[in-house]
């Protein structure tokens, strides 16, 4: 009987621990539940079908690829002392040398200050996704970045498409908007937060055509594949951490 009773406790335990470290789980109507994963279907296919045309146009030479040279030489040319830095920045922060350090210093601290793991893990595995994704991508395709000249620090000679750099920073910075303030109350607050975190997205894709490392359309195809990864989390999320009411 005894054996019987531990045996049974077991799946009490494991189901109180996945309760409080593993889900937050969050009331809400039937139609907002609904409108959840509508709109994380519309990312995601969204996100797919634009991917698909940028992606087609690359393979072809054609397409959406006919912007990448005026936009390269427009940027080329606003090229200033006051500029430069700023891009610098961005690209650095975003780069293969801060970036996975910077993800891993606030997923943990994330976990460490809410005591439970969903959101953060759900951050870092949708970040992760993405930048696997495109490294996978990138060594299919194996499309030439711009001419060397045009870089202005060290020369990159890996595959250009899409943007490694872009990818992660859209990731990162849409999935904390959605993960932080899709929780709170007034929508104004969800929505001025997707508005930030669109302009950092650009502002990072600006800085690397800038800098001379991607064609205008490695940033566009790179946005277009995060959006894929933001509605499938988003619909990961609503369907693990929502019960219709």
């Amino acid at each position: 009987m005894a054996a019987t009773g531990l045996i049974g406790a077991k799946p009490g335990r494991i189901r109180e621990a996945n309760e409080k470290f593993l889900v937050e789980r969050r009331p809400m109507d039937s139609r907002q539940r609904r409108n959840l994963f509508i709109i994380s279907a519309v990312l995601a296919g969204v996100g797919l079908v634009g991917f698909t045309v940028v992606l087609i146009g690359v393979l072809g030479g054609e397409g959406l690829t006919v912007i990448d040279e005026p936009i390269r030489d427009w940027l080329m040319a606003g090229r200033s002392k006051t500029w430069t830095p700023a891009m610098l920045v961005l690209s650095l922060v975003f780069g293969p040398l801060f970036f996975p350090y910077m993800t891993l210093a606030i997923t943990v601290a994330w976990v460490i200050k809410a005591r439970h793991l969903w959101r953060p893990l759900l951050l870092a595995g949708g970040t992760l996704v993405g930048i696997v994704a495109v490294r996978g991508i990138a060594e299919v395709v194996g499309r030439a970045r711009p001419p060397v000249e045009d870089m202005l620090t060290d020369v990159d000679s890996s595959e250009s498409f899409p943007s490694g750099h872009v990818i992660g920073a859209a990731i990162f910075i849409l999935l904390i908007a959605y993960l932080v303030f899709s929780r709170r109350q007034a929508r104004w607050i969800a929505t001025l937060s997707f508005v930030f975190a669109g302009i950092a997205v650009i502002a990072t894709a600006l800085s690397r055509l800038y800098l001379g490392y991607h064609w205008a359309t490695d940033a566009i195809g790179a946005i277009f594949l995060a959006l894929v990864v933001l509605g499938a989390a988003m619909a990961i999320d609503t369907k693990r951490t929502t019960s219709a009411e």
